[in-house]
């Protein structure tokens, strides 16, 4: 039996052929204009990564509803959007025979304070652990709309299609509104869109057959799950697997697993402070890859596992177990635009990443250091200049925080 490499392409079952098995996860890149459209820098950060080797990119979230922002710059794609904006940023994202799908969000009671007075949510639960100081307490979504958001989701994406995107990405990870639909946790509803597991995917499923309605059997959709959420009565890992079986009999093209919300960030490298990652997991560099030796036994539909991978020894050797179809990369590449080349290069290459920290972890978590300082990277890179390794932890929170106190004294122009 052959060996798998980074470098061999993919075929997805309507014939599109990924270069590599090397996939850009999505990260939020904060690049939209006043108007929620695309910038030149978005253009020139995917330039970038495509020059940069990578055979798929998922975009940052893009907000199907301008009137629901998970950030105060995110990109919104509808019916007011400027398409010839999306189609010059399709276009850097295509070049070097790379491809660009956009990943497609609402999202739900995450919206901050000062973006949103009363955010929607299947159930009016705030979200907790301290976060409800920073979020309002969510009304629930009625019938109709409900209705409305699946709508959105696939106009969305039948804009996508036209903009040049070679694919969606359907975000129902990280706590956003499709994730807080399949959590028990967030979700109480007493309704057909809540209770038992089976109408609690009922919104994730109308949402995929929505945009498959919309754009055709031959363009490609994807979803990111959750493995699981990492909190009591929240969405486990037994519930994720039927998910997944559930997505794949209707057809979806690629599963993408990650896991973990705001409330429980294990997408940032750990589930919670006093479960440490296992030393099985640090040897093989991938959060989730025991998940996914059990998801592959149920399904055949093609894989992304994403979290934890450095190196291209430890890359190679996860593709070889047929676990996963493709390697999820993120920050290394908001660090490295060209890392897909140099591990396709070198099959011993690998980069070490320090966790960036202002030496006060009450204000890195504050201040969500793991986060916002790849976002500063990926600026640079979007103005014109290289990442920065040892970019100040301290200055990226202060600038982040007087950006965010800016805007909350501003009216919402969305």
């Amino acid at each position: 039996m052959n060996s798998i490499n980074l470098s061999d392409p993919f075929s997805l079952s309507n014939g599109q052929i990924i270069k590599n098995r090397l996939f850009k996860s999505a990260m939020s890149e904060q690049l939209g204009d006043k108007q929620h459209n695309p910038t030149r820098g978005l253009v020139r950060l995917y330039d970038s990564w495509a020059k940069g080797g990578i055979g798929l990119s998922v975009t940052g979230n893009v907000m199907v509803d301008r009137s629901a922002l998970g950030e105060p710059k995110n990109v919104v794609l509808d019916e007011k959007s400027d398409l010839a904006l999306f189609s010059e940023w399709t276009d850097a994202g295509k070049k070097n025979g790379s491809q660009i799908w956009v990943q497609l969000n609402h999202p739900g009671k995450q919206i901050p304070k000062f973006l949103c007075d009363e955010p929607v949510a299947p159930s009016a639960i705030s979200l907790g652990r301290g976060l409800e100081k920073g979020f309002n307490t969510p009304r629930a979504l009625n019938e109709t709309e409900i209705h409305e958001i699946i709508t959105k989701f696939a106009i969305s994406a039948m804009l996508s299609k036209q903009a040049g995107f070679t694919g969606v990405q359907i975000h129902g990870a990280h706590g956003y509104l499709v994730s807080q639909f399949l959590s028990s946790r967030h979700n109480q509803r007493e309704d057909k869109w809540g209770g038992s597991l089976d109408n609690r995917l009922r919104f994730v499923l109308e949402v995929y057959r929505a945009i498959r309605k919309a754009v055709g059997d031959d363009f490609p959709i994807g979803i990111k799950l959750n493995s699981a959420d990492f909190m009591k009565g929240g969405f486990t890992e037994e519930e994720s697997m039927q998910v997944v079986e559930k997505l794949s009999d209707n057809g979806i093209d690629l599963i993408e697993i990650s896991g973990g919300t705001y409330e429980s960030p294990s997408m940032m490298g750990s589930k919670n402070k006093t479960e440490p990652v296992k030393e099985s997991t640090i040897k093989r560099e991938a959060y989730f890859m025991d998940y996914m030796e059990k998801v592959r036994k149920l399904v055949s539909t093609p894989l992304v596992v994403t979290g934890g991978f450095r190196t291209a020894p430890a890359m190679n050797e996860a593709l070889n177990t047929s676990a996963t179809d493709f390697i999820g990369i993120a920050r290394t590449m908001a660090v490295d635009p060209d890392f897909p080349n140099k591990l396709i290069k070198n099959p011993n290459y690998g980069m070490s990443l320090t966790v960036p920290t202002t030496g006060k972890p009450a204000l890195d978590k504050i201040g969500m250091v793991g986060l916002v300082w790849y976002e500063h990277q990926m600026w640079r890179i979007a103005a014109g200049k290289k990442a920065d390794p040892n970019l100040s932890a301290l200055g990226v929170v202060f600038k982040t925080i007087l950006s965010a106190g800016l805007h909350a004294f501003k009216k919402r122009r969305a």
